[in-house]
C-alpha cells in the first residue's frame, strides 16, 4: 500500500527492549520507535524522523503553532499501565516550526531566552572538533554544497550517531560512506517534497523512490 490511510505519525516510548528491525540497532529500554507494519519496530533515524525535535505537552498555543508550521511532525505516546492506554507526551516537530511558533507565543526577551537554553544545550552536547572536521570532509566532497550547510549536516550527524554504540565508531571514522548517508538524508529533507510525502501518509519507501532522481540530481551537483 503506497499511502496510509491514517496519515498521523506516531512515535512510542517503548517500555521494553527493543530493536530497530531495519539498521538492527539493540535500542534498550524507553527506546523512541515507530512501527512497521511489515518489519516492527523502527528507530527515529530509520524511520526518517530523527531531525524533528521534542516538544512536551502542556503548552497548547505553542504546540498548535508548531504544528501549523511543521510540514512534518509526529505525536509521541506512552503507556499507561495505571489507565491501560497511550498517553499523548508531546510532539515532535521542525526546528524551523516550533522557531516561528514561539516568536507568535513569546515576547522578545522570552522568546530569546528560550532560544539561549536550546542553543546552550546543544552546543554542549556536539563535540566541535569532530563536527569542524566532518564539516571539511563534506565541503571536501561537495565542493557545490550551498554554503554553511556542511556544519548544519555536521552537527546533526554528530548528535544522530553520538552515544549509539553500534553507528559511532562508523561515524566518526569519517568516512565517504558515512559522508554520502548524510548529505542525503540532508537533501531529501530540505532540498525535495519528501517530507510533504511523509505527512500525507506515504509509505516512506515509496516517499523517497517519488523524489530519488531529486536527490541524486542535487548530489551530483554538489559534488562539482
Amino acid at each position: 500500500m503506497k499511502k496510509n490511510e491514517d496519515s498521523e505519525i506516531k512515535v512510542f516510548i517503548s517500555l521494553r527492549d527493543s530493536t530497530c528491525s531495519e539498521c538492527g540497532e539493540n535500542l534498550g529500554r524507553k527506546a523512541w520507535i515507530t512501527l512497521d507494519k511489515e518489519k516492527g519496530a523502527l528507530c527515529l533515524s530509520c524511520a526518517d524522523l530523527d531531525h524533528l525535535i521534542f516538544l512536551p505537552s502542556g503548552d497548547a498555543a505553542l504546540t498548535r503553532r508548531s504544528t501549523k508550521y511543521s510540514t512534518l511532525s509526529a505525536v509521541v505516546l506512552k503507556w499507561s499501565k495505571a489507565r491501560r492506554q497511550y498517553e499523548r507526551q508531546g510532539l515532535l516537530v521542525e526546528e524551523k516550526g516550533l522557531e516561528l511558533a514561539e516568536k507568535e507565543c513569546f515576547s522578545d526577551s522570552e522568546y530569546r531566552e528560550k532560544r539561549r537554553e536550546r542553543a546552550s544545550i546543544r552546543r554542549e552536547a556536539l563535540d566541535k572538533k569532530y563536527v569542524q572536521r566532518f564539516a571539511d570532509k563534506i565541503r571536501e566532497l561537495f565542493p557545490g554544497c550551498p554554503k554553511g550547510r556542511e556544519k548544519k549536516i555536521a552537527e546533526h550527524a554528530y548528535l544522530k550517531y553520538s552515544g549509539r554504540v553500534g553507528r559511532s565508531s562508523f561515524a566518526k571514522e569519517l568516512s565517504k560512506e558515512a559522508i554520502n548517508l548524510a548529505v542525503l538524508a540532508h537533501i531529501r529533507h530540505i532540498e525535495t517534497h519528501y517530507d510533504i510525502l511523509m505527512a500525507k501518509g506515504y509509505d516512506r519507501h515509496y516517499a523517497r523512490s517519488l523524489v530519488e532522481d531529486k536527490v541524486l540530481d542535487t548530489m551530483s551537483k554538489w559534488q562539482r
